[in-house]
Protein backbone atom coordinates (compact mmCIF):
# COMPACT_ATOMS: atom_id res chain seq x y z
CA UNK A 1 0.00 0.00 0.00
CA UNK A 2 2.98 2.42 1.32
CA UNK A 3 5.09 1.60 -2.64
CA UNK A 4 1.23 2.62 -4.16
CA UNK A 5 0.84 6.17 -2.35
CA UNK A 6 4.57 6.67 -3.06
CA UNK A 7 4.07 5.94 -7.09
CA UNK A 8 0.90 8.29 -6.83
CA UNK A 9 3.00 11.20 -5.09
CA UNK A 10 5.52 10.76 -7.53
CA UNK A 11 3.28 10.84 -10.29
CA UNK A 12 1.38 13.56 -9.03
CA UNK A 13 4.78 15.69 -8.90
CA UNK A 14 5.97 15.16 -12.36
CA UNK A 15 2.82 15.98 -13.75
CA UNK A 16 2.70 19.43 -11.40
CA UNK A 17 6.15 20.13 -12.78
CA UNK A 18 5.64 19.64 -15.91
CA UNK A 19 2.63 21.87 -16.34
CA UNK A 20 2.45 25.20 -16.78
CA UNK A 21 2.02 28.15 -13.52
CA UNK A 22 0.86 31.26 -14.10
CA UNK A 23 2.93 34.29 -11.88
CA UNK A 24 0.41 34.86 -8.82
CA UNK A 25 -2.07 37.76 -9.48
CA UNK A 26 -0.63 40.94 -7.18
CA UNK A 27 -3.73 42.87 -6.08
CA UNK A 28 -2.54 46.24 -6.78
CA UNK A 29 0.12 47.81 -9.24
CA UNK A 30 1.59 50.83 -8.65
CA UNK A 31 1.65 52.09 -12.14
CA UNK A 32 1.02 51.10 -15.76
CA UNK A 33 4.85 49.54 -16.33
CA UNK A 34 4.22 47.65 -13.21
CA UNK A 35 1.14 46.67 -15.01
CA UNK A 36 2.92 45.65 -18.51
CA UNK A 37 5.58 44.10 -16.93
CA UNK A 38 3.26 41.69 -14.95
CA UNK A 39 1.41 40.81 -17.91
CA UNK A 40 4.54 40.40 -19.54
CA UNK A 41 5.36 37.66 -16.94
CA UNK A 42 1.86 35.90 -17.50
CA UNK A 43 2.16 35.46 -20.90
CA UNK A 44 6.15 34.48 -20.28
CA UNK A 45 4.84 31.80 -18.26
CA UNK A 46 2.02 30.11 -21.28
CA UNK A 47 -0.98 30.39 -19.36
CA UNK A 48 -1.93 31.69 -21.15
CA UNK A 49 0.59 32.47 -24.06
CA UNK A 50 -0.80 35.61 -25.46
CA UNK A 51 -3.60 38.30 -24.28
CA UNK A 52 -5.04 41.64 -25.34
CA UNK A 53 -6.42 43.81 -23.36
CA UNK A 54 -8.53 46.86 -23.03
CA UNK A 55 -9.57 49.60 -20.71
CA UNK A 56 -12.32 52.37 -21.35
CA UNK A 57 -13.03 55.40 -19.18
CA UNK A 58 -15.14 58.54 -19.49
CA UNK A 59 -16.05 57.54 -23.38
CA UNK A 60 -12.77 56.90 -24.37
CA UNK A 61 -10.40 53.79 -24.94
CA UNK A 62 -8.11 54.87 -21.39
CA UNK A 63 -5.44 51.23 -22.36
CA UNK A 64 -4.68 49.37 -25.08
CA UNK A 65 -1.80 46.60 -25.17
CA UNK A 66 -1.10 43.52 -26.13
CA UNK A 67 1.44 40.59 -24.43
CA UNK A 68 3.24 37.38 -25.70
CA UNK A 69 2.17 35.18 -28.49
CA UNK A 70 -0.91 35.26 -30.90
CA UNK A 71 0.41 31.76 -32.84
CA UNK A 72 3.02 30.26 -30.80
CA UNK A 73 4.41 27.98 -34.01
CA UNK A 74 3.84 30.29 -36.21
CA UNK A 75 5.91 33.21 -34.15
CA UNK A 76 3.14 35.49 -34.17
CA UNK A 77 3.15 38.63 -31.51
CA UNK A 78 -0.27 39.13 -29.93
CA UNK A 79 -1.38 42.98 -30.83
CA UNK A 80 -4.24 44.72 -29.74
CA UNK A 81 -5.84 43.96 -33.14
CA UNK A 82 -5.73 39.81 -32.52
CA UNK A 83 -8.86 38.25 -32.58
CA UNK A 84 -10.01 35.24 -29.96
CA UNK A 85 -13.00 33.58 -29.29
CA UNK A 86 -15.28 35.10 -27.17
CA UNK A 87 -17.09 32.16 -25.82
CA UNK A 88 -19.78 33.18 -23.11
CA UNK A 89 -19.07 36.79 -23.49
CA UNK A 90 -21.44 36.30 -26.40
CA UNK A 91 -24.03 36.00 -24.24
CA UNK A 92 -24.77 40.00 -23.93
CA UNK A 93 -25.32 40.89 -27.46
CA UNK A 94 -27.58 38.04 -27.27
CA UNK A 95 -29.53 39.62 -24.05
CA UNK A 96 -28.55 43.04 -25.80
CA UNK A 97 -30.78 41.48 -29.03
CA UNK A 98 -33.54 40.39 -26.81
CA UNK A 99 -33.89 44.00 -25.28
CA UNK A 100 -33.59 45.37 -28.98
CA UNK A 101 -36.76 43.26 -30.08
CA UNK A 102 -38.61 44.15 -26.94
CA UNK A 103 -37.77 48.11 -28.04
CA UNK A 104 -39.31 47.38 -31.47
CA UNK A 105 -42.52 45.71 -29.47
CA UNK A 106 -41.55 42.09 -30.92
CA UNK A 107 -41.79 40.06 -27.52
CA UNK A 108 -41.80 41.27 -23.99
CA UNK A 109 -39.63 40.03 -21.44
CA UNK A 110 -42.25 38.47 -19.33
CA UNK A 111 -43.16 36.62 -22.76
CA UNK A 112 -43.76 32.95 -22.13
CA UNK A 113 -41.34 30.98 -24.55
CA UNK A 114 -43.84 28.52 -25.59
CA UNK A 115 -45.37 32.31 -27.16
CA UNK A 116 -42.67 32.58 -29.23
CA UNK A 117 -41.35 28.61 -29.83
CA UNK A 118 -44.49 26.61 -29.68
CA UNK A 119 -42.63 23.29 -29.85
CA UNK A 120 -40.16 24.26 -26.69
CA UNK A 121 -41.76 21.27 -24.40
CA UNK A 122 -39.92 20.86 -20.93
CA UNK A 123 -40.22 18.25 -17.62
CA UNK A 124 -40.97 19.95 -14.19
CA UNK A 125 -39.73 18.54 -11.07
CA UNK A 126 -42.80 18.48 -9.65
CA UNK A 127 -46.96 19.15 -10.17
CA UNK A 128 -46.70 22.76 -10.26
CA UNK A 129 -45.73 23.97 -14.00
CA UNK A 130 -45.03 27.89 -14.23
CA UNK A 131 -44.10 28.93 -17.07
CA UNK A 132 -40.64 29.40 -18.23
CA UNK A 133 -40.53 33.36 -19.21
CA UNK A 134 -37.86 35.61 -21.41
CA UNK A 135 -37.04 37.37 -18.44
CA UNK A 136 -36.25 33.91 -16.31
CA UNK A 137 -33.91 32.75 -19.74
CA UNK A 138 -31.86 36.13 -19.26
CA UNK A 139 -31.35 35.46 -15.91
CA UNK A 140 -30.60 32.16 -15.59
CA UNK A 141 -33.86 31.35 -13.62
CA UNK A 142 -35.17 29.46 -15.90
CA UNK A 143 -34.23 25.99 -14.02
CA UNK A 144 -33.00 24.82 -16.99
CA UNK A 145 -29.83 22.17 -16.41
CA UNK A 146 -26.07 23.36 -18.45
CA UNK A 147 -25.13 22.00 -21.86
CA UNK A 148 -21.75 21.20 -20.45
CA UNK A 149 -19.33 19.00 -20.21
CA UNK A 150 -21.46 17.54 -23.71
CA UNK A 151 -21.39 20.82 -25.37
CA UNK A 152 -17.89 20.85 -25.97
CA UNK A 153 -18.52 17.61 -28.56
CA UNK A 154 -20.29 20.38 -30.31
CA UNK A 155 -18.00 21.26 -32.56
CA UNK A 156 -17.56 21.90 -35.97
CA UNK A 157 -14.03 22.68 -37.63
CA UNK A 158 -15.86 24.30 -41.21
CA UNK A 159 -16.15 27.98 -41.71
CA UNK A 160 -20.06 28.09 -41.15
CA UNK A 161 -22.70 28.28 -38.86
CA UNK A 162 -25.35 26.18 -37.94
CA UNK A 163 -29.20 26.98 -37.70
CA UNK A 164 -29.62 27.71 -34.01
CA UNK A 165 -33.78 26.87 -34.02
CA UNK A 166 -32.77 23.22 -35.65
CA UNK A 167 -29.81 23.17 -33.02
CA UNK A 168 -32.09 23.86 -29.98
CA UNK A 169 -34.84 21.37 -31.10
CA UNK A 170 -32.04 18.94 -31.41
CA UNK A 171 -30.57 19.12 -28.30
CA UNK A 172 -33.48 20.27 -26.16
CA UNK A 173 -34.95 16.58 -25.69
CA UNK A 174 -31.84 15.59 -23.63
CA UNK A 175 -31.51 18.95 -21.35
CA UNK A 176 -35.39 19.33 -20.85
CA UNK A 177 -35.65 18.21 -17.45
CA UNK A 178 -35.63 21.07 -14.91
CA UNK A 179 -33.29 21.49 -11.76
CA UNK A 180 -36.18 24.02 -10.40
CA UNK A 181 -39.19 25.50 -10.83
CA UNK A 182 -38.85 28.54 -13.00
CA UNK A 183 -37.69 31.88 -10.58
CA UNK A 184 -36.86 30.22 -8.16
CA UNK A 185 -32.92 30.43 -8.10
CA UNK A 186 -30.75 31.33 -10.32
CA UNK A 187 -27.96 28.71 -11.62
CA UNK A 188 -25.81 29.31 -14.76
CA UNK A 189 -26.96 27.62 -17.81
CA UNK A 190 -25.83 27.80 -21.88
CA UNK A 191 -29.45 26.11 -22.70
CA UNK A 192 -30.68 29.42 -21.70
CA UNK A 193 -29.07 31.97 -23.79
CA UNK A 194 -29.58 28.86 -27.03
CA UNK A 195 -32.92 29.18 -26.47
CA UNK A 196 -33.10 32.70 -26.32
CA UNK A 197 -31.33 32.42 -29.69
CA UNK A 198 -34.17 30.89 -30.92
CA UNK A 199 -36.98 33.42 -29.70
CA UNK A 200 -34.43 35.75 -31.74
CA UNK A 201 -34.93 33.98 -34.78
CA UNK A 202 -38.75 33.58 -34.23
CA UNK A 203 -39.36 37.20 -33.42
CA UNK A 204 -37.11 39.07 -35.67
CA UNK A 205 -37.75 36.19 -38.85
CA UNK A 206 -34.03 36.52 -39.58
CA UNK A 207 -31.16 34.30 -38.76
CA UNK A 208 -29.45 34.63 -35.22
CA UNK A 209 -26.42 35.44 -36.74
CA UNK A 210 -27.54 37.96 -39.27
CA UNK A 211 -30.20 39.79 -37.07
CA UNK A 212 -26.98 40.32 -34.11
CA UNK A 213 -24.33 41.41 -36.99
CA UNK A 214 -26.81 43.86 -38.76
CA UNK A 215 -28.23 45.19 -35.19
CA UNK A 216 -25.65 45.17 -33.10
CA UNK A 217 -21.83 44.64 -34.55
CA UNK A 218 -22.01 47.15 -37.55
CA UNK A 219 -24.08 50.04 -36.07
CA UNK A 220 -21.39 49.88 -33.53
CA UNK A 221 -18.46 49.90 -36.10
CA UNK A 222 -17.23 46.32 -34.77
CA UNK A 223 -15.86 45.22 -38.26
CA UNK A 224 -13.27 42.94 -36.76
CA UNK A 225 -15.91 40.45 -34.97
CA UNK A 226 -17.82 37.99 -36.66
CA UNK A 227 -19.53 34.32 -36.00
CA UNK A 228 -17.13 32.99 -38.27
CA UNK A 229 -12.98 33.53 -39.40
CA UNK A 230 -13.88 35.56 -42.33
CA UNK A 231 -10.68 36.56 -44.88
CA UNK A 232 -10.36 40.26 -42.18
CA UNK A 233 -10.25 38.22 -39.28
CA UNK A 234 -8.77 35.43 -40.52
CA UNK A 235 -4.91 37.55 -40.90
CA UNK A 236 -5.64 38.48 -37.19
CA UNK A 237 -6.75 35.46 -35.91
CA UNK A 238 -4.89 33.89 -32.19
CA UNK A 239 -4.45 30.33 -31.62
CA UNK A 240 -5.98 28.36 -28.76
CA UNK A 241 -4.33 26.77 -26.43
CA UNK A 242 -4.59 23.63 -23.70
CA UNK A 243 -1.91 22.48 -21.18
CA UNK A 244 -0.46 19.33 -22.23
CA UNK A 245 -1.06 18.42 -18.34
CA UNK A 246 -4.75 19.48 -18.03
CA UNK A 247 -7.72 17.71 -16.44
CA UNK A 248 -9.50 18.51 -19.99
CA UNK A 249 -6.91 16.16 -21.91
CA UNK A 250 -8.96 13.33 -20.77
CA UNK A 251 -11.77 14.09 -22.32
CA UNK A 252 -10.65 14.54 -25.73
CA UNK A 253 -10.55 11.15 -27.07
CA UNK A 254 -13.85 11.23 -25.49
CA UNK A 255 -15.68 14.20 -26.92
CA UNK A 256 -13.54 15.66 -29.33
CA UNK A 257 -11.36 14.44 -32.15
CA UNK A 258 -8.39 15.23 -30.94
CA UNK A 259 -6.11 14.69 -34.38
CA UNK A 260 -8.71 17.64 -35.91
CA UNK A 261 -8.60 19.33 -32.81
CA UNK A 262 -4.70 19.92 -31.86
CA UNK A 263 -2.21 21.63 -34.52
CA UNK A 264 0.49 20.37 -32.92
CA UNK A 265 2.17 20.18 -29.56
CA UNK A 266 5.19 22.59 -28.55
CA UNK A 267 6.19 22.32 -24.69
CA UNK A 268 3.62 21.96 -22.40
CA UNK A 269 1.42 23.41 -24.60
CA UNK A 270 -1.08 21.50 -27.37
CA UNK A 271 -1.64 24.80 -29.85
CA UNK A 272 -5.31 24.37 -31.38
CA UNK A 273 -6.88 24.28 -34.77
CA UNK A 274 -9.52 26.32 -35.87
CA UNK A 275 -13.05 25.39 -33.91
CA UNK A 276 -16.26 26.24 -33.50
CA UNK A 277 -19.07 24.98 -31.09
CA UNK A 278 -22.48 24.71 -32.69
CA UNK A 279 -24.25 26.88 -30.44
CA UNK A 280 -24.03 30.51 -31.43
CA UNK A 281 -25.83 32.70 -29.15
CA UNK A 282 -24.25 30.82 -26.01
CA UNK A 283 -20.34 31.32 -27.24
CA UNK A 284 -20.16 32.17 -30.77
CA UNK A 285 -18.33 35.56 -31.28
CA UNK A 286 -14.95 35.93 -32.28
CA UNK A 287 -12.60 39.52 -32.51
CA UNK A 288 -10.62 42.05 -31.17
CA UNK A 289 -10.11 43.59 -27.71
CA UNK A 290 -10.95 47.11 -29.29
CA UNK A 291 -14.07 45.77 -30.50
CA UNK A 292 -15.14 44.86 -26.91
CA UNK A 293 -14.47 48.21 -26.12
CA UNK A 294 -16.50 49.44 -28.98
CA UNK A 295 -19.73 47.41 -27.23
CA UNK A 296 -18.61 48.47 -23.52
CA UNK A 297 -18.75 52.17 -24.37
CA UNK A 298 -21.93 52.10 -26.08
CA UNK A 299 -23.54 50.21 -23.15
CA UNK A 300 -22.00 53.35 -20.85
CA UNK A 301 -22.85 55.95 -23.28
CA UNK A 302 -26.48 54.81 -22.79
CA UNK A 303 -26.57 52.57 -25.78
CA UNK A 304 -25.28 54.82 -28.51
CA UNK A 305 -21.74 55.38 -29.94
CA UNK A 306 -20.46 57.76 -32.59
CA UNK A 307 -24.03 57.87 -33.77
CA UNK A 308 -25.00 54.76 -34.10
CA UNK A 309 -27.17 53.46 -31.76
CA UNK A 310 -28.96 49.89 -30.49
CA UNK A 311 -30.63 50.56 -27.43
CA UNK A 312 -32.31 53.44 -25.83
CA UNK A 313 -31.12 54.84 -22.80
CA UNK A 314 -33.91 53.26 -21.04
CA UNK A 315 -33.19 49.88 -22.11
CA UNK A 316 -29.39 49.86 -20.94
CA UNK A 317 -30.89 50.96 -17.98
CA UNK A 318 -33.49 48.07 -18.02
CA UNK A 319 -29.57 45.53 -18.22
CA UNK A 320 -28.01 47.47 -15.85
CA UNK A 321 -30.67 47.75 -12.63
CA UNK A 322 -31.90 44.85 -12.61
CA UNK A 323 -32.10 43.42 -9.26
CA UNK A 324 -29.89 40.43 -9.36
CA UNK A 325 -31.25 36.68 -8.39
CA UNK A 326 -28.33 34.39 -6.68
CA UNK A 327 -25.76 37.18 -8.65
CA UNK A 328 -27.04 36.91 -11.84
CA UNK A 329 -28.56 39.87 -13.39
CA UNK A 330 -29.90 40.20 -16.90
CA UNK A 331 -27.42 38.98 -18.97
CA UNK A 332 -24.95 40.00 -16.31
CA UNK A 333 -23.41 38.50 -13.25
CA UNK A 334 -23.20 41.45 -10.69
CA UNK A 335 -20.45 42.17 -7.74
CA UNK A 336 -18.86 45.09 -6.29
CA UNK A 337 -15.24 46.04 -5.71
CA UNK A 338 -14.32 49.09 -3.20
CA UNK A 339 -17.95 49.15 -2.37
CA UNK A 340 -18.85 50.24 -6.06
CA UNK A 341 -21.31 47.79 -8.15
CA UNK A 342 -20.41 46.04 -11.01
CA UNK A 343 -21.32 43.92 -14.43
CA UNK A 344 -19.50 41.67 -16.11
CA UNK A 345 -18.96 38.43 -18.08
CA UNK A 346 -16.59 36.03 -18.72
CA UNK A 347 -16.17 33.50 -21.16
CA UNK A 348 -14.14 29.99 -21.71
CA UNK A 349 -13.99 27.53 -23.79
CA UNK A 350 -11.60 25.04 -26.14
CA UNK A 351 -8.59 27.12 -26.02
CA UNK A 352 -9.76 30.72 -24.93
CA UNK A 353 -10.57 32.55 -21.81
CA UNK A 354 -12.37 36.07 -22.11
CA UNK A 355 -13.75 38.96 -19.47
CA UNK A 356 -15.10 42.19 -19.87
CA UNK A 357 -16.37 44.00 -16.67
CA UNK A 358 -18.22 47.30 -16.44
CA UNK A 359 -18.84 49.68 -13.61
CA UNK A 360 -20.91 52.12 -14.78
CA UNK A 361 -21.78 54.74 -11.78
CA UNK A 362 -18.01 55.60 -12.73
CA UNK A 363 -18.21 54.63 -16.82
CA UNK A 364 -15.56 52.15 -16.41
CA UNK A 365 -14.59 49.10 -18.81
CA UNK A 366 -12.70 46.59 -18.79
CA UNK A 367 -12.04 43.52 -20.88
CA UNK A 368 -9.39 40.54 -21.35
CA UNK A 369 -9.00 38.20 -24.28
CA UNK A 370 -6.55 35.09 -24.18
CA UNK A 371 -5.22 32.53 -26.02
CA UNK A 372 -5.46 30.15 -22.81
CA UNK A 373 -7.82 27.71 -21.50
CA UNK A 374 -7.19 28.67 -18.54
CA UNK A 375 -7.44 32.75 -16.37
CA UNK A 376 -7.39 33.99 -13.54
CA UNK A 377 -10.24 36.16 -13.97
CA UNK A 378 -11.51 37.39 -11.06
CA UNK A 379 -8.12 38.73 -9.73
CA UNK A 380 -6.81 39.81 -13.07
CA UNK A 381 -10.69 42.00 -13.28
CA UNK A 382 -9.97 43.16 -9.79
CA UNK A 383 -6.21 44.09 -10.89
CA UNK A 384 -7.17 46.23 -14.01
CA UNK A 385 -10.07 47.72 -12.15
CA UNK A 386 -7.50 48.78 -9.57
CA UNK A 387 -5.36 50.86 -12.00
CA UNK A 388 -8.80 53.36 -12.62
CA UNK A 389 -10.57 52.90 -8.95
CA UNK A 390 -9.64 53.89 -5.70
CA UNK A 391 -8.02 52.02 -3.01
Amino acid sequence: MMTVVVVLLLVIAVLYAFAPHAPATPSHVADRAALDAYLSRLTASGTPPGLSVVIVRNGQIAYSRAFGLADGPGRVMATPDTVYHWWSMTKIPTAMAIVQLKEQGRLRLDDDVTKHLPWFEVSYPSRARPAITLRHLLQHTSGLPDTIPAMIGWVHYDDSVRNQTEVVKRQLPAFKRLKSAPGSRAAYSNLNYMVLGAVIEAASGDTYESYVTKNILQPLGMSRTAFVYTPGLAGHAAAGTLPVVHYYTPLLPILLDARALISQRQGKLFWLNRVYIDATPSTGLIGSAPDVARLMLAYLNGGELEGGRILRPESISLLTEAPPVGGRGLGWAVGDTVGLRFLEHWGGGPGFATFMRLYPDRRLGIAMLANGTDLDRAGLADLLASMELPR
